[in-house]
């Protein structure tokens, strides 16, 4: 197994490499210029404008940029932000604890309402909770989370003013009553992203479990003798895993990009809203740093995943 993961490695770092020289070659090509906001202002001079850019690199080669970047990068070094010449890593770790509160509650909630309703739904396949099941979960994943947060906000904000429609960043929670508004202004886009969550992840479930449900393996073990509920957790469930921890493999790491159009809805300021914000201002150190973390958290995770493959199914070798 170690040599499995030895090789796994060698293959994982090329691809990064491949995949930063990709994005920041995107990012270098945009349109958009980091120093137009400066354009505007009639107080700072050509000379000043290309002095600000010689001190942000933007003066040398793409080529050249990049290396600097990547060696700057293997240093723990982010850069600094063009727009607020604060270091990338201070933006997003200022940003990082909201996001994990915000997409970590709604994706284990996910988990906590699909895992079992996708269960019993396969196991009651074609019945009427079977039925409802389905169609909400048809309804969940239809819905796109910006329609979805729109509605939650006209219903329960407008309507009914139970809930604040905008995220209040400056929150401290020092008491009960500042922890009910953490609280509070958190529920909406919680459950925003998790629905939407939940939905995929039951269909995927009752799908993998399907599966499984008319295998021989598992009309072996009921003429055993085995109980209904050894059989499905010992036997059918292990072996639908094996698809599922895909699914969550590659969406474990969207926790830390956050979600880009539930944060832009109710202004909540993760690191998904500094990623769309820092696009529009061509802030390429930050969406540069935002994008290969994540890239790195895909390959990790997908590792991962490969090592989970051979703990659900002895079956499976590592060579």
């Amino acid at each position: 197994m170690s040599r499995y993961l030895f090789n796994r490695l060698l293959t994982a770092i090329p691809t990064l490499i491949a995949i930063s020289i990709v994005v920041f070659a995107i990012l270098a090509l945009a349109p958009g210029d980091p120093m137009g906001e400066f354009a505007t202002n009639p107080s700072i001079t050509a000379e000043v404008r290309e002095n600000i850019r010689r001190s942000l690199g933007l003066d040398q080669s793409i080529p050249v940029r990049y290396v600097k970047w990547f060696l700057a990068f293997l240093r723990g070094d982010m850069g600094y932000s063009f727009t607020s010449r604060s270091p990338v890593s201070q933006l997003i770790w200022q940003r990082l604890p909201t996001t994990l509160w915000i997409a970590g509650s709604a994706y284990l909630l996910a988990l906590l309402i699909a895992f079992p309703l996708g269960i019993i739904s396969a196991l009651k396949r074609y019945s009427s909770f079977d039925q409802i099941v389905t169609t909400l979960a048809f309804l969940g994943f239809s819905l796109p989370p910006f329609f979805t947060g729109l509605l939650f906000i006209v219903i329960f904000s407008v309507q009914l003013n139970w809930l604040p429609f905008i995220y209040n960043s400056t929150l401290q929670v020092t008491n009960w009553q500042t922890l009910i508004d953490q609280i509070k202004q958190s529920i909406m886009p919680i459950m925003v992203l998790a629905l939407f969550q939940a939905a995929v992840l039951m269909r995927y479930i009752r799908s993998a479990m399907l599966e499984q449900i008319n295998q021989d393996y598992v009309r072996t073990a009921y003429a055993k003798g085995l109980s209904k509920f050894r059989v499905v957790n010992s036997h059918i469930l292990r072996n639908a895993l094996i698809t599922v921890v895909t699914l969550i493999a590659l969406d474990i790491p969207s926790l830390f990009t956050g979600a880009l159009v539930t944060e832009q809805i109710f202004r909540i300021p993760g690191i998904g809203a500094l990623l769309i914000d820092s696009i529009y201002r061509s802030d390429t150190p930050v969406v540069m740093a935002v994008t290969f973390i994540y890239a790195i958290l895909v390959v990790g995770f997908n590792l991962i995943a490969d090592i989970l493959y051979g703990v659900l199914d002895p079956r499976v070798q590592y060579k």
